[in-house]
C-alpha cells in the first residue's frame, strides 16, 4: 500500500513516466495490406544489390517498359535513418497505439503510417508517368539481411530483385569512386596512391603496384560476402517465388534476354520485341561514367567504367590472395570461379 501511494504521489507531481524507447514496430497484417491497396493499388518491387553492382543500370533498363516505373535512392530500408525512423519513438508509439484513439481499432497504426508514406512517394511518380508497376532501387553495403526483414514487415506483397556483380570488380569500382569523389575517408596512404597513380599509372596496370590498401580489401570484400549471404538467404526465405536474382555480367552479355525475364517476373502484360532496340541504346549510354569524367577526368580515364573483368588488369598477387581468403567461396557460389585456382 505504501508503495502504491508513493507511485500515485509521484504521478500526481511529475506525471506519467515516459518510456525511453518504443516497442518493436509490428509487421503489417494481411488485412491491412488489402486495405492499403485500395488506395495505392500499383504493384511494387525493390531492386537491391551491393553498391557498385549495376543497380543503376538495371533501374534505367527496367523503366524502359511502358508498364514499369522505377526511381532510385529512396533508401526506405537500406540507409539510415530509414523509413521506420518516422515512428521510432515511445511518444509516437503512445500516440498511434493509444486506446482512446478510435482510429486505430486497438492496434498500433505505425506500420500503416510507414506503408502509406512509402506508397505515396512511389505511386505519385508512377502516376505522372502513367505506369502501373513501380519500384525503387536502393543499394546497400552495410545493413544486409535486415533490409529484407524490414521490407517484408511492410511489403510482404512486393517483389524483390537482387543484382549481383563479381566482388573483385565491385572492389575496384568502390575504390575508384572514392578516388574520383575524393572521399573524406581517404587515408594518407590512399592519397599517396592517388598521387602516384596520376604521376605514373603503368605500375598499377600490370600487377606491380596495388591501388588498394589491405584494410580496404578486407573491408569491402567482407561487406560483399555478408551482403550476398544475408540478402539472398532472407529473400529466399521470406519472398520465395517473389524473389528474383541476376548477375550483372549476364546483363552485359545478354541484356534483352535478362530484361525479358525480369519484366515477366514483375508481371507485365506484354514484352514487345521493339524494346530490344531501346535496351541496346540504353546499354550504350553511361551517364555515371560521364559524371565521373567531369568530376576527375585524370583518375576516371584510367579505368573503363562498367566493364566486367577489370580486376584481371589491376589485381596484384597480394590482392588475389587476400580476396581468395575472404571471398573465394562466394565467387564459386555465384559461378564466377570454379575453385581458387585463379
Amino acid at each position: 500500500m505504501i508503495s502504491r501511494f508513493r507511485t500515485a504521489a509521484r504521478i500526481l507531481i511529475k506525471g506519467e513516466p515516459k518510456r525511453k524507447s518504443r516497442s518493436p514496430i509490428p509487421p503489417i497484417t494481411r488485412e491491412e495490406v488489402a486495405e492499403v491497396r485500395q488506395f495505392f493499388p500499383r504493384e511494387k518491387f525493390f531492386i537491391l544489390g551491393h553498391a557498385r553492382s549495376g543497380t543503376t543500370l538495371l533501374m534505367r533498363l527496367a523503366r524502359l517498359h511502358a508498364e514499369v516505373h522505377c526511381n532510385y535512392q529512396a533508401h526506405f530500408f537500406t540507409r539510415k535513418p530509414l523509413l521506420k525512423s518516422l515512428v521510432d519513438s515511445a511518444e509516437i508509439e503512445e500516440w498511434l497505439a493509444r486506446k482512446s484513439n478510435r482510429w486505430n481499432h486497438g492496434r498500433d497504426l505505425s506500420p500503416l503510417v510507414l506503408r502509406a508514406a512509402a506508397d505515396f512517394i512511389m505511386e505519385r511518380d508512377a502516376a505522372r508517368e502513367g505506369k502501373t508497376i513501380v519500384g525503387d532501387k536502393s543499394p546497400s553495403s552495410v545493413i544486409h539481411g535486415q533490409v529484407v526483414c524490414d521490407m517484408h514487415s511492410l511489403y510482404p506483397d512486393a517483389k524483390i530483385v537482387n543484382i549481383v556483380r563479381d566482388g573483385r570488380d565491385v572492389l575496384i569500382s568502390e575504390r575508384f569512386r572514392n578516388f574520383i569523389e575524393e572521399s573524406k575517408f581517404l587515408t594518407a596512404e590512399d592519397k599517396r596512391i592517388i598521387a602516384d597513380l596520376k604521376t605514373d599509372p603503368a605500375p598499377f596496370s600490370d600487377g606491380r603496384r596495388s591501388i588498394f590498401t589491405e584494410i580496404f580489401i578486407r573491408n569491402i570484400a567482407s561487406r560483399w560476402v555478408n551482403d550476398l549471404t544475408e540478402t539472398d538467404a532472407e529473400a529466399e526465405k521470406l519472398y520465395n517465388e517473389n524473389y528474383h536474382s541476376l548477375r550483372y555480367e549476364d546483363l552485359l552479355t545478354n541484356p534483352f534476354g535478362v530484361m525479358k525475364k525480369l519484366w515477366a517476373f514483375l508481371g507485365v502484360e506484354e514484352i514487345p520485341n521493339s524494346l530490344e532496340a531501346d535496351v541496346k541504346a540504353e546499354m550504350s549510354s553511361n551517364p555515371d561514367g560521364e559524371w565521373q569524367a567531369q568530376r576527375n577526368e585524370g583518375i576516371a580515364a584510367f579505368l573503363p567504367k562498367g566493364q566486367a573483368g577489370n580486376w584481371q588488369k589491376l589485381f596484384t598477387a597480394r590482392d588475389k590472395a587476400l580476396f581468395k581468403e575472404i571471398a573465394g567461396g562466394m565467387l564459386a557460389k555465384w559461378e564466377y570461379e570454379k575453385d581458387d585456382n585463379w
